[in-house]
């Protein structure tokens, strides 16, 4: 089986996987990751986070941005820049007036907020479909996010639910590796790679 195949095969069986949680657990499971974040020195310490607008099945890490706007950290999120088919990130100071649906219809920073280069971002929170130990990441086939990651210079971090971590992802070489992992019962580094 090829790459490709692999992938798109390991994709449908852990969306089905996650599917399957029920509301209630999911709820409990993102408020038990986001404690768990909260816990993180790189959390602590991390100036301008860029974090991501949650799509159905993926954990709720929303809540974190008004707390991250409170401490005085410079929040950011994806916006979609369909000319170039890439994503930047902007920034956020009010999510009730800073935000419309986008292009794939998840919420982002409308057009008069202010971009934040990618290599100044201290925290990247990163969702995706499948998640190894080796922080390996599967996202959903575009490769949007692995051009965001490959410009960022600060702690890229997969944000997921337990039943999203495998044992194995297939990595292509424009596959980004993530430095770590969240999900609510773990934090996950590679020995060979510490988080700054």
């Amino acid at each position: 089986m090829d790459i490709q195949a692999a992938k798109a095969k390991l994709r449908e069986e852990v969306l089905a996987a996650i599917k399957h949680i029920p509301v209630k657990e999911r709820a409990a499971a993102s408020r038990e990751l986001c404690k768990r974040l909260k816990q993180q020195a790189v959390w602590k310490t991390a100036q301008s986070i860029l974090f991501f607008a949650p799509m159905a099945g993926e954990p709720d890490i929303w809540p974190l941005i008004a707390e991250a706007i409170e401490l005085g950290k410079v929040v950011a999120l994806p916006r979609f820049l369909p000319e170039t088919g890439t994503y930047i990130a902007c920034r956020v100071l009010n999510v009730d007036t800073d935000l419309e649906a986008g292009q794939f219809g998840i919420r982002e920073p409308n057009a008069r907020s202010a971009e934040v280069a990618l290599n100044q971002l201290d925290l990247v929170l990163t969702p995706g479909v499948a998640f190894d130990l080796h922080c390996r990441r599967l996202g959903r086939g575009r490769g949007y996010y692995d051009r965001l990651l490959a410009e960022v210079r600060g702690v890229t971090c997969g944000v997921g639910f337990d039943e999203q971590m495998v044992e194995h992802i297939p990595v292509a070489p424009h596959d980004v590796v993530l430095n770590c992992i969240l999900t609510p019962t773990r934090w996950i580094e590679p020995k060979r790679r510490a988080v700054l």
